[in-house]
């Protein structure tokens, strides 16, 4: 069954320290995806790099399809000895989802148990103990179904309230009764219930947090698909087709340009409406087109969404209030699960001036820097150039 992953994580930093002592990583590629959340021994930049040492390592080696055996005795092997404490690891959590089958296999040293909640009821995991590299290791393995979400935290999450009405903090099974809760009132995307649960487990510190406390959410979704058709193919003759292949997508449709704006507008036997309460010094107003969700000028305002997304770091809701065509844009790219760039090649000669920036000069090299950034955001990106 088709399904988007959709992974959200947060965290909060022990009182008094600037870095965080867990550490996410996460890795999609064309067969799997990988997450891993490491939880260093101790806090601040001592626990923080050990975090991040040991994600890498788990990462890499799990995205290279490495036995498991071998993954954690390099991760053992790796990681320097606390002479204190006469231990010395970051204990980790490592999720492995194949794409094909949702399939999932979930790799636990030491961490809290993961929670998992079928149609927003918890469901147990069955859990079997492996020993490897002499370090106690728990493996479960399921099969992954639409409206499931997977939750995995560190022992801070759970700590929470230690010394008020909670003696030994909230613990596992208080932790998972609010998640379930969050889950009833918004399961609809990961980001809300990772983000409450999150606000919860602060509010019970208070003033003093005392552990690092992190939460990574994986929900299991419909696909929200969108397709950016930019720039006019470079053979004239195949406009309708490249035009019918946009209405016929399965998703939001946008289109970026001027001359591929009348290529829809003659195809559709319309005319633009332009909106100029859009217009703006900067940015070009948008159009409108039925069927078409979004219509913009190109090359400028696709330039100004890639700046608004990379000033509000890939966050949606931090992205300027204004209506205006690269704000819509940006909106719309940032909302997507999946965005497919068709492209075409056609040469539009004033974007070719020299004088002009490089991001507004080719098209192409413009439309790689959003996908760019867009996957490294965890969304499913295909480029094809006409």
């Amino acid at each position: 069954m088709d399904c988007f992953l959709d992974i959200w994580y947060a965290s909060v930093n022990k009182s008094g320290e600037e870095l965080c002592g867990d550490k996410v990583k996460v890795v999609k590629t064309e067969h799997k995806t990988i997450v891993v959340l490491s939880d260093g021994l101790g806090s601040g930049v001592k626990a923080n790099i050990l975090a991040t040492l040991t994600a890498e390592i788990i990462v890499t080696m799990l995205r290279a399809d490495v036995p498991l055996k071998e993954v954690i005795s390099t991760v053992i092997g790796t990681l320097p000895v606390c002479r204190e404490r006469k231990i010395a690891y970051a204990t980790f959590t490592a999720i492995e989802i194949d794409h094909v089958t949702n399939h999932f296999k979930i790799i636990n040293f030491d961490n809290p148990p993961t929670f998992y909640f079928h149609r927003s009821q918890r469901v147990p995991l069955n859990r079997t103990l492996e020993t490897i590299a002499g370090k106690p290791i728990y493996i479960t393995e399921g099969q992954l179904e639409r409206g499931d979400f997977i939750g995995v935290g560190s022992d801070g999450i759970l700590h929470a309230g230690v010394g008020n009405i909670w003696n030994f903090g909230w613990g596992w099974e208080n932790v998972a009764g609010y998640v379930e809760q969050l889950l009833r009132r918004s399961a609809s995307r990961a980001r809300p219930v990772v983000q409450g649960l999150v606000t919860k487990t602060q509010s019970l510190y208070g003033r003093q947090v005392g552990d690092d406390a992190t939460f990574v959410g994986i929900y299991a979704r419909e696909r929200h698909s969108l397709m950016v058709f930019t720039g006019p193919p470079l053979d004239e003759n195949t406009d309708d087709y490249q035009a019918q292949r946009l209405l016929d997508f399965d998703g939001r449709k946008v289109v970026c340009g001027g001359t591929t704006g009348n290529i829809l507008e003659t195809y559709l036997g319309e005319v633009i409406e332009i909106d100029l309460s859009t217009l703006r010094e900067d940015v070009p107003p948008i159009g409108r087109l039925s069927q078409i969700d979004l219509l913009t000028e190109g090359i400028i305002t696709m330039s100004h969404a890639l700046d608004y997304m990379r000033a509000c770091r890939g966050d949606e809701l931090q992205l300027p209030r204004d209506r205006n065509g690269a704000t819509l844009l940006a909106r719309e790219l940032l909302r997507a699960d999946s965005v497919f760039f068709l492209v075409g090649q056609k040469i539009n000669e004033f974007y070719q001036n020299p004088l002009l920036p490089r991001n507004l000069s080719i098209r192409k090299h413009l439309v790689q820097e959003i996908a760019q950034f867009l996957q490294e955001h965890h969304k499913e990106v295909k480029v094809e150039f006409c």
